[in-house]
């Protein structure tokens, strides 16, 4: 089976959190410290605060936004929900803007005009690991007054002429297992802003500044040694394995051209760093066959898919009914939820691989 993701744990991870381990040093400490300083030189920001997941990371970011109840968010419905369930446990109300059908990420245009007096924050999402919108974005919660906080979980290293994602706003990464970068499980947070780097440090540490020195109500979000460990290793291979996705892309896309109903990712202009966490593709009404049939089929012949997502996150019972959401039809994100199937991009891909992945769609669909 070619896994649509595989997990290689580097080398030198083995050595690192065996010196933990060894040395009794598990919880947060100096290796969680250079893990932060090392993905904010990575980002191009002066710090990062590093917590247990990428969920918390939101959170972390979204408290440290000062929301009030009643205080509106405008993010993406295509995504997943950790994004709405960071806002709603913010005390915030979630609003949706349409999605820009090309890049799956959240239209500028349908953003400012779901930007209402109400509107504290703006939450876009670098979806599959390209980069949202962001000078337009940046303008418009500039222009309007909103925190502008970067769901960036699935776009480590990811940039727009040469600047990070996370470097715009608060930068909100997620090291889960699946990542392109991962700590087993963590987050981070990345500023610039030395003041909101203080707050978030004393927050996910119990609200200490110093052990027993409590400064205010907090949480116990931190990341141990070892899972530090674990993300430095990664870290480290990081921009390897980036290439390694970003070929293995365009290589698929050349595998793929010309097939009726099936549309290749759009990469972005020449200025666009796309760090290719998923390779999804769309299977419209043009095609031989639909979505779910062509995973099934996929998988029969030992190639791996998955769909991310299947529905929209206000499709959902749970939401639909919160009265801290807000539903709107978002024709462009609902369309892509029926017809996005992402294929295996990974770094662990041989050329052998995508000759067999190619060669797999292309039969199905021709």
């Amino acid at each position: 089976m070619i896994a649509v993701t595989e997990i290689h744990v580097p080398e030198e991870a083995e050595a690192l959190v065996l010196e933990c381990l060894r040395r009794g040093a598990l919880a947060q400490g100096p290796r969680v410290a250079q893990l932060e300083d090392e993905f904010a030189a990575l980002c191009g920001v002066d710090h990062a605060v590093a917590v247990g997941n990428g969920t918390l990371a939101l959170e972390l970011a979204l408290v440290v936004a000062d929301l009030e109840p009643g205080d509106e968010v405008v993010t993406s419905p295509f995504t997943f929900v950790a994004t709405v369930n960071a806002a709603l446990a913010a005390g915030a109300t979630v609003r949706f803007a349409d999605i820009d059908p090309a890049s799956f990420n959240i239209d500028a245009a349908a953003a400012a005009a779901a930007v209402t007096d109400r509107t504290r924050a703006l939450v876009p999402v670098h979806l599959y690991g390209r980069p949202a919108p962001m000078d337009e974005l940046a303008a418009l919660a500039d222009d309007r007054g909103l925190v502008l906080v970067e769901d960036s979980a699935q776009a480590h290293a990811a940039a727009i002429g040469g600047r990070r994602t996370g470097s715009w706003g608060l930068g909100c990464f997620s090291f889960y297992a699946t990542k392109n970068m991962t700590t087993g499980e963590g987050g981070m947070v990345t500023t610039s802003d030395a003041g909101l780097a203080d707050r978030m440090r004393v927050l996910r540490n119990q609200g200490m500044r110093a052990r027993y020195q409590y400064e205010v109500v907090g949480h116990n979000w931190r990341m141990t040694d070892v899972a530090a460990s674990i993300g430095l290793a990664d870290l480290h291979v990081l921009d390897e394995r980036t290439e390694a996705r970003r070929r293995h892309a365009a290589a698929l896309s050349e595998r793929l051209a010309g097939i009726d109903g099936l549309v290749t990712p759009d990469p972005g202009g020449s200025d666009v760093r796309h760090v290719f966490h998923q390779y999804t593709v769309r299977v419209t009404g043009d095609a031989r066959m639909d979505r779910d049939r062509l995973a099934a089929a996929l998988a029969e012949q030992g190639i791996g898919s998955g769909i991310y997502y299947p529905k929209v996150a206000y499709d959902y019972d749970c939401y639909r009914s919160h009265p801290g959401v807000i539903i709107e039809p978002m024709p462009e994100a609902e369309r892509a939820a029926s017809e996005v199937l992402s294929l295996p991009v990974h770094p662990f891909l041989s050329d052998a691989d995508l000759d067999r992945i190619g060669e797999a769609v292309r039969s199905l669909l021709s």
